[in-house]
């Protein structure tokens, strides 16, 4: 696997993880059950944590990154994602934090100091801007985002589907690459 140390400290993988061999994880990374890393992902946990949470998926192309420490900002930003977040295709996420059960639509930019919470739907293309706070159970769309409105039942019950079948489907992937 495309896994790499830096300063020593290498990155933590529970169980069922699949990470596809064109993607590449350095540094202080540490990534929940049964989730996946589709290809060309890259995730540099270099100069702060990150922190990925179980049955979360993050798509092909996707960026992901932190915030160094500084005097001005004493903890940087982190890289937190929660479980059951399905991080669409070709995304930037820096130093935010999501919590569970979020859907960031294709090519999606979420900034540093970003929180999103539980149960949030964005939309593709969408920007939050740094430090924004988006509200649990709503649509985001736009650049920068906006609230667009409430998310209705099957969409909420989407959320948590999405990851799921992204689970489905790393499973297939670990089966094909056991029978190489």
């Amino acid at each position: 696997m495309p896994i790499r140390s830096y300063k020593g400290i290498t990155p933590k993988l529970a169980e069922g993880v699949y990470v596809d061999e064109s993607s590449i994880l350095v540094g202080d990374i540490t990534i929940g059950a049964h989730s996946s890393i589709w290809p060309l992902v890259a995730a540099r946990g270099d100069v702060n944590r990150m922190i990925i949470g179980n049955y979360t998926n993050i798509q092909d192309g996707t960026i992901l990154h932190v915030t160094r420490k500084s005097s001005g900002n004493p903890d940087g930003h982190p890289l937190i994602i929660g479980d059951d977040v399905t991080v669409g295709h070709h995304c930037m996420l820096h130093g935010c934090k999501l919590g569970n059960r979020i859907l960031v639509g294709m090519g999606a930019i979420i900034m540093d100091g970003a929180v999103i919470e539980d149960d949030v739907f964005i939309g593709a293309g969408a920007l939050v801007p740094p430090n924004k706070t988006l509200n649990s159970g709503y649509l985001y769309v736009g650049q920068p985002c906006k609230q667009a409105r409430p998310l209705n039942d099957g969409e909420r019950a989407f959320l948590k589907q999405s990851a799921e079948n992204y689970v489905l489907l790393k499973d297939e992937y670990l089966e094909e690459m056991a029978k190489q």
